[in-house]
């Protein structure tokens, strides 16, 4: 393998992203340490915090059951906002469209757009279009940044996972990739399996309610629950210790990822927040989530030790222990 080429899995989320980051994208640009590589950086002036973030999104196909390439843009910068404990206020949108694309179909997207954006109570406030000659794209690309301000003074962040906290998800694993997976691939399904896109911000203003105790948020997007659970253990130097028997986890998704061999622990998801919370506040924020529309399956899978820092390891269904490691290589290319 040429080592100066780019590869798919280099935009898979999983190792040889990390290595593109850490080798040659991070150390040029910014320097941003470990510990400081959230989902979106919390910037101070004039002594408010806000917190900054952008995403590009190249999904394929552009809609899929459950949303589509607009939805998921909107939904996907708000939850990064999310995940810092920001409250999102502002998105920009940029579009790059091929030469030939649909005018009804982006009619469709701007519109899903505008949709998830009110739902989220945010404002698309700026943007940008470029039209590129037909076969130099692939029908629509769009990037999007977003703004939130702070209004408490917690600190949320993937190095503040500390031992004996609990891990907890708000709902069942694995349902966008799979979706997308099932439209790109045009498999028939006997159910109707839909991405679980979301705007997660107002679940977290909820969450927020248990104040010092909620240590770490972020959206297990690409590479899964896996790669990102993986990230925080390296961030905040801990072991994670996932229990398999207690994942929610759709029979459907599981017989799908069965058939194809995939790992529902390493499949995307969209509308899923993992939350790193001390133990003694671990059934309150549970029940929060349980109470809200976008938590009903919510349930504690893990818990933080410091065994072997740095590590994620997996009791499975039949009693055996397994390392977790981030991604290798592309799983699902084009998630999102």
């Amino acid at each position: 393998m040429d080592k100066d080429l780019i590869l798919l899995g280099h935009g898979s989320g999983g190792k040889l992203s990390h290595q593109l980051l850490d080798e040659l994208i991070i150390p040029t640009l910014s320097g941003v340490p470990l510990a400081g590589q959230n989902d979106a950086a919390v910037l101070s002036r004039d002594g408010r915090r806000f917190a900054f973030t952008t995403d590009s999104y190249v999904v394929d196909p552009v809609f899929f059951p459950g949303g589509n390439i607009g939805s998921l843009a909107v939904n996907g910068t708000d939850n990064d906002l999310a995940m810092v404990g920001a409250k999102p206020l502002w998105i920009s949108a940029a579009l790059i469209l091929e030469e030939g694309f649909s005018r009804r179909e982006l009619a469709e997207i701007l519109r899903a757009m505008r949709q998830a954006a009110d739902l989220a109570g945010v404002a698309i406030v700026t943007g940008d279009t470029k039209v590129v000659p037909r076969g130099k794209a692939d029908r629509i690309f769009i990037n999007t940044s977003g703004v939130g301000v702070f209004d408490h003074d917690l600190e949320i962040s993937g190095n503040g996972a500390q031992p004996g906290d609990k891990v907890l998800i708000n709902g069942t694993i694995g349902d966008h990739g799979i979706a997308v997976l099932a439209k790109r691939e045009g498999l028939a399904l006997e159910s109707d399996i839909q991405s679980d896109c979301a705007a997660l911000n107002g679940l977290v203003t909820e969450l927020l309610e248990v104040g010092t105790a909620l240590h770490v948020l972020r959206d297990p997007t690409r590479g899964g629950v896996a790669t990102t659970l993986k990230e925080i253990a390296l961030q905040s130097q801990v072991t994670i210790t996932l229990r398999e028997a207690t994942f929610p986890l759709k029979a459907s998704v599981r017989g799908v990822c069965a058939i194809l061999g995939l790992d529902p622990l390493y499949v995307a998801n969209e509308g899923k927040l993992l939350a790193i919370v001390a133990p003694e506040a671990a059934p309150q924020l549970l029940e929060l989530m349980r109470r809200h529309p976008l938590g009903r399956e919510a349930a504690i899978i893990g818990e933080v030790t410091t065994a072997s820092p740095g590590k994620v390891e997996l009791e499975t269904v039949v009693g055996g222990r397994r390392g977790v490691e981030m991604l290798a290589g592309e799983q699902l290319p084009r998630i999102c």
